[in-house]
């Protein structure tokens, strides 16, 4: 460090004597102009001392340590083929440039006047080809002519209240109770969801009660918490019942999944699968992946997805495979492979049949897996 400070100041010296002679030369010339051909020589000794000067400077330059800086002819390195898959995928470069015709739809709207109906339809089609569009400007969101005067507190109320939601938006049906008699499992029949992660059936069930029975025996804690695609927030309001904090991503698809968490007196964050978590590094407790995690992702982005779920999980933190499905053949080769090279502990590992059409046309199989992220 002393020795790269001393050629330092010698340079220094040695360029600031360099301009005075030089600065010398050029005023005695100034001062005194004469024709060329009566123009007196440069001394011999000045010539000598500049000499000497620069050579020094050059010896001393030569010894400098690089230059951290890249050189404006450095050729870029080339773009990971992956990497650029992803970007197609994911708003790592927002891809709105390739959708203008849903972008000008989105964008068409009278100012200072209500935002479309369709704001929704178009926002979540543009998001999900990787493009996050800026709000709309000089247009007000509308919101539910005769909302309630009072919320309720209890995560699993008798009823969803249809006051709530701006019905416009979808287009099948009208009311929570069609929804619910349209697919149950859908999330919006209490009746159905009141008894999810609460029981025991199979190999491939894991209770809440056990799970934070497990955190308790290796002397952890579950008090903050992520559920990936989970539709209505059902994982997060039972987690609530037990003081921990669930955040639930969520996508509407023509049906208000949105507005349902937030009925629930949690929090929906409106990202896709692929999208980076908004959340800071190392601060949860415990991450769950339902069942829009799924072999129908395209590996690249799937990939991404497990390695954001490092990125916020804390040391000794959980992630939890509920219900993954996939081909039993791409479990054991694909799938199982990727999920081993996070290193996470197997708590859980859990592999049983698909028995519904699809998974026994296609062969599929179910993964509920507990892994423990190390220290």
């Amino acid at each position: 460090m002393g020795f790269t400070m001393g050629l330092n100041l010698v340079l220094v010296l040695a360029m600031v004597a360099t301009n005075i002679l030089s600065l010398y030369h050029l005023s005695s010339r100034v001062q005194s102009p004469k024709p060329p051909s009566d123009q007196q020589p440069v001394p011999d000794h000045l010539l000598h001392q500049l000499n000497t000067i620069r050579a020094t400077s050059s010896h001393l330059t030569r010894h400098q340590p690089p230059s951290t800086t890249p050189s404006p002819t450095t050729t870029k390195p080339s773009v990971p083929q992956d990497l650029l898959l992803y970007s197609h995928l994911s708003p790592i470069a927002s891809s709105c440039h390739n959708h203008p015709d849903l972008l000008h739809k989105y964008m068409s709207y009278s100012p200072y006047s209500l935002c479309p109906l369709d704001s929704d339809l178009l926002a979540e089609s543009l998001i999900l080809h990787g493009c996050h569009p800026l709000p709309r400007r000089r247009c007000f969101s509308k919101t539910p002519p005769k909302p309630p005067s009072s919320l309720p507190r209890n995560p699993f109320p008798s009823s969803f209240l249809d006051s709530n939601v701006i019905w416009n938006k979808y287009p099948t049906c009208r009311s929570f109770s069609c929804l619910a008699k349209q697919n149950p499992s859908l999330g919006f029949d209490l009746n159905n969801e009141i008894s999810k992660f609460m029981t025991y059936k199979t190999e491939l069930d894991l209770p809440i009660p056990q799970l934070l029975q497990v955190a308790k025996s290796a002397d952890s804690v579950i008090r903050l918490g992520i559920d990936i695609g989970g539709a209505t927030g059902t994982f997060a309001a039972r987690m609530k019942q037990y003081n921990v904090t669930v955040v639930t991503t969520t996508m509407n698809f023509n049906v208000p999944n949105n507005e349902v968490v937030a009925m629930r007196g949690l929090v929906p964050l409106h990202v896709p699968l692929q999208h980076r978590l908004p959340v800071f590094d190392g601060v949860v407790d415990l991450v769950r992946c339902g069942h829009a995690v799924n072999r129908w992702m395209p590996l690249t982005m799937m990939e991404f997805l497990f390695y954001d779920v490092d990125r916020v999980l804390r040391g000794g933190g959980y992630l939890w495979f509920d219900h993954f499905f996939s081909k039993r053949v791409d479990l054991d080769k694909v799938f199982g492979p990727l999920i081993g090279k996070l290193g996470y502990k197997k708590v859980k590992w859990a592999v049983g049949n698909k028995t519904d059409s699809s998974g026994l046309k296609n062969g599929e199989v179910y993964l509920t897996a507990l892994l423990q992220k190390p220290v």
